[in-house]
């Protein structure tokens, strides 16, 4: 189903076990639904199983169950996740709505602990975020092979001007060899005409003339044989040459090639692996805390609002001593009183483990991200490598075939040449045998079919050359356009990140513009992304990379301009930009064409007005935008926005 198609009809969600959802089965619309709600009221856990029929493994079973489901249905098409717990984890079945949800995790899935939210806030590697879902390995692959090609394509252009070069030279020798041979046609029928005056009065010589005759045509088809062995060991020397030459060029660009240690390759896919399984183990890690604080932080609320529900029932004389007693907790897990602070100092030390997780996983990123420059560069090296030996295994091989030929075409040429001394020596003494004048003419004829001969052999082989350069440059206009189409391609791959770069950033400063306009905070000018170079250590090399730096421009009581940093914002600056930054991720790698849905919550830090109005700036780029309330901030929102308020 079509994205457009599928934001046109209503969604049925229904959802077991999720969070702190035991059974509930939900409906709603395109547009904007506000889940309206006190904590502990089940809102995010309903946001939460949206995300799991959606496809994220950002999913919480309930504590006191060991299996979960969701259905999420829009129009004729439902899709459906089970999760049952496995050991210390928890594994996943069935059909989603996306085979990837990573770039909607990140990017369109905002509740309070997504990390492109949250990015501005722990001041994170802007970049990097932005950058995850760009699989960087495959594009410098893709390019690697297409260099290859472009390389071999201008090879043969580049021979293909070299034999451009050769065919006027070429032309010329083949009319001069024209001319030649219809003057040499010319001679020989003068002579033929000549040697047939001679024969018809002189008969007795005709014998001998035939001998002599047979003698020279053989002598002809040696001396022909001669030269067309020249003429071939001339090639296959110059072709020897030329591939000789083309051997120390690469032997010098190996010799230039970096060393790839051994089993440095194995040795670095091994610490990757060790490295990702840690990653996913912390990530994990974070997942089950940030579901224990959630569980724990609504349970706590929860408790201290029917401590205060309480009041209304209770005398005036009990009013102290129940909110004393609100002091107290009862323990949902033990049952046992506990007192409030305490649990509280245990969500702190919860919160520091689940920071101090989130730090360690961007640590393994980088150490992964180091140790995977180091394997594209020597796996670079390699494949040079290996291509290298490869062409000079193969001119090795052709040097021996060249080699083969010309040891055999000086064979046969010392062959020919003693058979044509020996076919000389008894026409001299044909010659020598009372040698008439039709014997001279016999030996003219025949010298001129020799030459004339000789002469159709060259420019057969000229027209044979100036043929085949024409029927290779016929090709030369393909060659140049597959050449720069591979070109055009290279360069689109090699500027894709820089695109996504620069359009991520243009999507973060304008948008971040619009919402600072409309949302009005006091001496607040401005906040943009600037894409800055850095040198930076990559492994063992230093290189230059793309950093996003964050600005904060604000205006003094005198209305003077001046930059202040990220720590100096608000708490409500901070989640705004942090919102827009998620939003300049969905826009830049264009979720909206995957996933019709962005999910937000943990909207307190921003007052309502500013919410709604944020609300109404979201709903312009999502089919259905669900958005978590408290009551008194979804009153600040249109009432033609749908409201859930039973979960």
């Amino acid at each position: 189903m079509e994205i457009e198609q599928v934001a046109d009809h209503d969604a049925i969600l229904s959802a077991e076990n999720i969070g702190g959802i035991e059974e509930t089965s939900v409906s709603f619309s395109p547009g904007v639904t506000v889940l309206v709600g006190r904590n502990a009221t089940n809102r995010t856990s309903f946001l939460q199983a949206v995300m799991a029929a959606l496809g994220s493994e950002n999913v919480a079973v309930k504590g006191d169950a060991d299996e979960a489901a969701v259905e999420l249905s829009i129009g004729d098409e439902t899709y459906t996740r089970r999760f049952r717990r496995r050991g210390d984890g928890i594994t996943s079945s069935g059909e989603p709505y996306l085979d990837d949800p990573d770039p909607a995790d990140l990017f369109a899935f905002l509740l309070e602990s997504n990390e492109a939210r949250r990015a501005v806030a722990v001041n994170a590697d802007l970049r990097a975020v932005i950058m995850r879902p760009v699989d960087v390995d495959d594009i410098h692959a893709e390019i690697d092979s297409l260099v290859e090609r472009r390389d071999a394509l201008e090879s043969e252009l580049d021979e293909l001007d070299a034999l451009k070069q050769k065919l006027p030279p070429l032309e010329e020798k083949r009319r001069d060899l024209r001319s030649r041979i219809e003057d040499k046609k010319a001679e020989l029928r003068a002579k033929q005409e000549e040697l047939a005056a001679a024969d018809a009065t002189v008969d007795e010589s005709r014998d001998e003339a035939s001998e002599l005759d047979e003698t020279l045509e053989e002598l002809g088809s040696k001396r022909s044989a001669l030269d067309d062995a020249r003429y071939e060991l001339e090639t296959e020397q110059e072709s020897l040459e030329a591939i000789t030459r083309d051997q120390r060029e690469l032997e010098r660009e190996l010799a230039d090639l970096p060393d790839v240690p051994d089993g440095r390759i194995d040795e670095i896919d091994s610490e990757i692996r060790q490295l990702r399984d840690e990653k996913q183990r912390v990530t994990s890690r974070v997942n089950e805390l940030q579901g224990v604080i959630g569980f724990n932080e609504e349970m706590l609320d929860d408790a201290e609002s029917a401590a205060f529900d309480g009041l209304g029932d209770a005398d005036a004389d009990d009013v102290t001593g129940k909110l004393l007693a609100a002091d107290d907790v009862t323990c949902w897990t033990c049952g046992s009183r506990v007192d409030r602070e305490q649990i509280e100092a245990t969500l702190d030390q919860l919160r520091d483990r689940s920071q101090t997780a989130v730090g360690r996983a961007k640590e393994l990123e980088e150490e992964i991200a180091e140790l995977e420059a180091e394997k594209r560069e020597y796996e670079q090296s390699r494949r040079e490598r290996d291509r290298l030996e490869e062409r000079l295994s193969a001119i090795e091989r052709e040097q021996g075939e060249i080699e083969a030929r010309i040891e055999d075409l000086r064979d046969r040429r010392e062959t020919l040449t003693d058979e044509i001394e020996a076919i000389q020596a008894e026409v001299e003494e044909l010659e020598n045998d009372d040698a008439s004048a039709v014997l001279d003419l016999h030996k003219a004829v025949n010298q001129l079919e020799y030459e004339l001969g000789k002469l159709e052999n060259d420019f057969e082989r000229v027209d044979g050359n100036v043929t085949e350069i024409e029927d290779r440059l016929a090709d030369q206009d393909e060659i140049e356009r597959e050449r720069e189409a591979v070109s055009d391609e290279i360069e689109s791959l090699r500027t894709k990140i820089e695109r996504i770069e620069e359009d991520a950033v243009e999507q973060f400063n304008a948008h971040m513009d619009n919402v600072l306009a409309l949302l009005d905070y006091d001496n607040l000018d401005r906040i943009w992304i600037e894409r800055v170079q850095r040198d930076v250590r990559e492994g063992r090399r230093t290189v230059t990379k793309t950093v996003f730096e964050l600005h904060v421009i604000r205006t003094s009581a005198s209305g003077a301009a001046y930059e202040d940093t990220v720590d100096h914002l608000s708490e409500s600056e901070r989640e705004v930009t942090g919102l827009v930054f998620a939003l300049a991720g969905y826009l830049a790698h264009e979720v909206y064409e995957a996933v019709p849905f962005v999910v937000l919550d943990s909207l307190e830090a921003i007052d309502s007005e500013r919410i709604a109005t944020l609300v109404e700036y979201l709903d312009d780029y999502a089919g259905y935008l669900l958005v978590a309330l408290l009551p008194e901030d979804a009153a600040a929102l249109s009432d033609e926005y749908e409201r859930i308020t039973e979960i």
